[in-house]
């Protein structure tokens, strides 16, 4: 084998939320909190008087009446929307309208929209979000009144953990260790390192100048708060430009039963002579009078993603995800050209996979992996010549040596990923089958059990791969085939000039 081939494997995230990706909202899951799962007092549910408060808000404003088809209400998971009479399949069950959505528009008609123009959309939003809660006279009151002050997210492990750093008592320490190793944990934190910066630049931009337009100063954990409930509780389809908050249809929880996203809600006209604008809201089951309404959050959402965005997970394999990260290190001295390539073929420096458990590798996952580690004698591939064939080349072995080290960089990388959670898979297993756990140590154990396994299916595919490389047929060997110099048994022919 070649000593200057190279392979670099990241496996752990290759990002966080970054800045120039926009926030996934969607409708958030509000699970119970007990006081040996959560961080800090968990907070009471909101009181039957405080529904019926918000109830005759929605009323006031036209979005509910006593005829509507479901009503917020206690349940098992926090809050949820109770079906009042029976309810069909594709039902409209809320039309909420547009002056009581939390939205750009709502900002910009506030004391702050002056000062928040310039401001992303979710941050606009988050700052009005602490302004009315700060304000006990908004007139956003009863809504605000029955949002959650924390979910089981790992977004608000975190906060709690800054708020034992600083001499509060809580349990962060020992639930984030739970998340020792994961790509979850590594994910949060850096989601979070994403917030502190954001909360500086509009502190010294809005905050601090602008004080004057705030009942009280705002925290950094504030910032969460507004963060985590727009995160959780806005719409998938209403992102980035188009982020609103709808109050009362924001209740409605998931249900991993339901396997179909389509037409659940939509935007619509009021009528035919109004401007107005409409949010409706259908059941996609058939529900009956006293039951749940639900609905499916998102199909695609892996389970770390679930667990950041709303505070649960589900026992599904699909929603198990592990990502690997391959990057074209800038030291390889065929950089520009195997850029060049990656780049023709909708790729990149870096590169991320996301591996399911129990689905195959995605279908470009070799052929870059083959990329990245090509070198050597192997090296004449990157030749101008072959520029619009080598993507094909890849997309099978290209030499023994160029698999030979592919399988060993991904199974050190799976070895050494493993070998950072504090737990085994057996162990966590044991745990899953074991005693009823508290919410977020359920979290935890099913994230870093899942990514075991996608792991341990990672390395088992490559083991197998490494004990097929003589059978396997390289580059050279095709070519041959190509110019038909070799034979039915694979032995190479020469001719002999007469």
């Amino acid at each position: 084998m070649a000593t200057h081939m190279t392979l670099s494997l990241l496996l752990t995230p290759p990002t966080f939320l970054s800045p120039s990706k926009p926030v996934k909202p969607s409708i958030t899951k509000k699970k119970p909190l007990s006081i040996s799962a959560s961080l800090q007092s968990p907070p009471q549910p909101p009181r039957e008087a405080a529904l019926e408060q918000f109830w005759q808000w929605l009323s006031d404003r036209g979005a509910v009446s006593a005829k509507s088809p479901a009503r917020p209400a206690l349940v098992p998971q926090g809050l949820g929307l109770l079906a009042q009479r029976n309810i069909s399949r594709n039902e409209v069950i809320l039309e909420i309208p547009k002056k009581i959505w939390i939205n750009q528009d709502a900002v910009a008609a506030s004391g702050i929209g002056n000062v928040c123009g310039g401001l992303k959309p979710w941050m606009s939003l988050a700052i009005f979000l602490i302004r009315e809660k700060l304000n006990p006279e908004s007139t956003w009151r009863p809504y605000l009144d029955v949002l959650p002050q924390t979910t089981d997210s790992t977004l608000y492990w975190w906060v709690a953990l800054v708020r034992f750093l600083v001499g509060f008592q809580c349990r962060s320490e020992e639930e984030l260790a739970e998340l020792q190793g994961t790509q979850l944990l590594s994910t949060t934190l850096g989601l979070k390192q994403y917030l502190q910066r954001e909360f500086v630049k509009v502190e010294e931009e809005v905050l601090v100048p602008h004080k004057q337009l705030f009942p009280s100063p705002i925290t950094l954990e504030d910032f969460y708060w507004a963060y985590g409930i727009l995160r959780s509780r806005t719409f998938s389809r209403l992102r980035g430009e188009n982020l609103v908050l709808i109050p009362l249809a924001d209740l409605i929880n998931h249900s991993p039963d339901i396997t179909t996203e389509d037409n659940v809600y939509e935007i619509k006209g009021a009528g035919l002579f109004s401007r107005d604008q409409l949010f409706s809201l259908r059941s996609p089951i058939s529900v009956k009078a006293g039951d749940q309404v639900l609905i499916q959050y998102d199909l695609n959402k892996s389970n770390a993603e679930l667990a950041l965005d709303y505070g649960f997970i589900e026992t599904t394999p699909k929603r198990n995800m592990y990502t690997l990260t391959l990057q074209i290190s800038e030291s390889d001295p065929f950089f520009g050209d195997k850029l060049d390539i990656a780049e023709t073929n909708g790729l990149s420096e870096a590169a991320e996979f996301d591996i399911v458990l129990g689905n195959p590798l995605p279908p470009t996952l070799l052929p870059y992996l083959r990329l990245v580690a090509l070198g050597g004698t192997d090296a004449f591939l990157l030749e101008s010549i072959f520029r619009n064939s080598v993507w094909g080349h890849l997309e099978l072995p290209v030499s023994r040596a160029n698999e030979e080290l592919i399988c060993r960089v991904v199974r050190d990388a799976c070895k050494s990923a493993l070998s950072r959670y504090h737990t085994t898979i057996e162990e966590d297993e044991k745990l899953i089958g074991g005693e009823q756990l508290t919410p977020r140590l359920e979290i935890a154990v099913g994230i870093r059990a899942g990514e075991k396994r996608l792991l341990q299916q990672i390395d088992d595919i490559f083991k197998q791969r490494e004990s097929e490389l003589d059978e396997l047929e390289y580059y050279q060997e095709r070519r041959l085939k190509d110019l038909g110099l070799v034979g039915e048994q694979g032995e190479i022919i020469f001719w002999e000039a007469k």
